[in-house]
């Protein structure tokens, strides 16, 4: 299905975007008694000091299989923001996310962005596997003019790539990059979309 470009339609990532993953995994690694080596890290094995990249994918995959992605809680100034959009401009927002392919992990992230946002607000909820490439999901929207926020500058080249209108969430794990649409928050791409 393409998108027409009258659709009123945001696409976003999740973690690190509209909920605060790296928060309920800070406490979850805190119970299983590992603290952080490097905060700005971004890659799970470097930021826990982990020899072993399959030991931080597990614990990873753990975490987003968990009844945890029903309780996360917004990250920076979402949940104002985005309702914001949504009542004031019209917009509902479709999330992609590459968190878990379990049908209850979805059903566990689905409540917690209908509980901080709201149903009418969150239209469509896509997930991918854990740490999947976003590529076929961003495909169907390619050259729509989409607003396209992520964290990940990785996945914001490839939104600009695909002719989106792609945001990069300003993180400690996405300095060292040059972005031209680096935000701080919701209240920039509100105040950028009201002004469009």
């Amino acid at each position: 299905m393409m998108t027409k470009l009258n659709e009123k339609v945001i696409l976003t990532d999740c973690d690190g975007v509209l909920v605060d993953w790296l928060y309920g995994f800070k406490e979850f690694m805190a119970d299983r008694g590992y603290t952080e080596q490097d905060p700005t890290g971004y890659n799970i094995h470097t930021r826990y000091g982990f020899v072993s990249k399959e030991k931080s994918e597990a614990l990873v995959r753990e975490f987003n299989n968990s009844a945890a992605m029903a309780y996360l809680t917004p990250h920076l100034d979402a949940v104002k923001y985005v309702k914001k959009i949504h009542k004031e401009c019209g917009f509902v927002f479709r999330v992609i996310t590459s968190m878990s392919l379990n049908r209850y992990a979805y059903k566990a992230r689905l409540y917690n962005l209908h509980n901080l946002f709201g149903e009418n607000v969150i239209d469509e909820l896509i997930c991918l596997d854990t740490g999947a490439d976003k590529d076929n999901a961003l495909k169907r929207y390619k050259d729509s003019g989409c607003v396209w926020v992520e964290d990940k500058y990785k996945n914001a080249v490839l939104g600009k790539e695909m002719g989106l209108d792609s945001f990069l969430i300003n993180l400690p794990h996405n300095q060292q990059y040059d972005f031209d649409q680096r935000v701080d928050g919701w209240e920039d791409i509100y105040y950028s979309i009201v002004g469009m």
